[in-house]
């Protein structure tokens, strides 16, 4: 047994978690970049060479047996040793050069960072940029991305970064459609038409509020993403909340009711406290700060 597990490569417990976490083979197989028959074929390998069953195969899934799991958590342990040391190494370069990914939302990319990631190209032209757009936060630790820039009232805590802004939203509607102030005031507004972000994202305050204020019938539009929803509320779909900093701007849009405190939310530049050093994250921290805190009354909406 022990001549087998001295056989085993590092590729081979990469396979043996990845089918552990997706639960099948497809999944396992599109996690780690090979087809599926390699997986089913080199599983079997494995299990051949240890003399002993890995997963069992239910209808759910692929499920680890005891000995699966021992495997499982040796992997873990080594792909954190490994992603350690590999972020260490990365700090040691002296100039800022190479690949920077970068994760954020749609609506800060298109809205304000887009602009800001072109100057500092000209400033620091060795630094590539690689921008992955989620509204889910991708795992820095696992350097999934390098620098994450999003607005978040609750930065992990295992990230270290910079609060650059309180991005403000007040309600929107359509410029032509709000000639006159509405002789009922806040009232009426609540018998129109709305728009609001999707079930999905119902933790935020936002669509926590607009449930909680406005009949259900009159929502007549969700959307899951800031940038769609800015979309329909200039095509006149209805009214909704919006980031002031996109909102502003659009001429076809008005602000219908002040700033709402309660809706604000920070805005962060986070990253690994083992990458803050390397040259490329600490200029690229360093020019996004200094180019954000320029535009700060406009995303604070003073």
């Amino acid at each position: 047994m022990a001549e087998a597990f001295d056989r085993l490569a590092w590729d081979d417990l990469r396979l043996i978690q990845a089918v552990a976490e997706a639960r099948g083979l497809p999944a396992a197989a599109a996690k780690i970049g090979v087809n599926h028959s390699t997986v089913f074929r080199r599983l079997r390998q494995i299990e051949e060479l240890l003399g002993i069953a890995l997963f069992e195969r239910h209808r759910t899934g692929y499920v680890p047996t005891s000995a699966g799991e021992e495997i499982v958590a040796l992997a873990g342990r080594l792909d954190e040793e490994i992603t350690t040391v590999t972020r260490r190494l990365a700090g040691r370069g002296s100039a800022p050069a190479g690949e920077l990914r970068v994760t954020t939302n749609d609506s800060l990319l298109v809205y304000l960072l887009t602009a800001l990631f072109a100057r500092f190209r000209e400033a620091c032209p060795d630094v590539r940029l690689d921008v992955v757009l989620t509204n889910q936060a991708l795992n820095l630790s696992k350097r999934d991305a390098d620098v994450a820039i999003r607005a978040t009232d609750h930065p992990p805590e295992n990230l270290v970064g910079r609060r650059l802004a309180r991005i403000a939203w007040a309600l929107y509607g359509r410029s032509e459609d709000f000639l006159a102030t509405p002789e009922g005031g806040v009232d009426e507004l609540y018998r129109r038409h709305w728009v609001s972000l999707g079930d999905d994202l119902a933790a935020l305050q936002v669509v926590r509020q607009v449930r909680e204020r406005v009949p259900a019938e009159r929502i007549a539009y969700k959307v899951n993403t800031v940038l769609g929803l800015a979309e329909a509320v200039q095509a006149g779909i209805g009214i909704g909340h919006l980031p002031c900093f996109i909102a502003d701007p659009m001429p076809g849009l008005v602000r219908l009711a002040p700033p709402e405190p309660a809706l604000a939310a920070d805005l962060w530049l986070l990253t690994h406290p083992d990458l803050r050093q390397v040259p490329r994250i600490r200029v690229f921290s360093d020019f996004m700060a200094a180019e954000i805190g320029k535009r700060r009354r406009l995303i604070e909406a003073l």
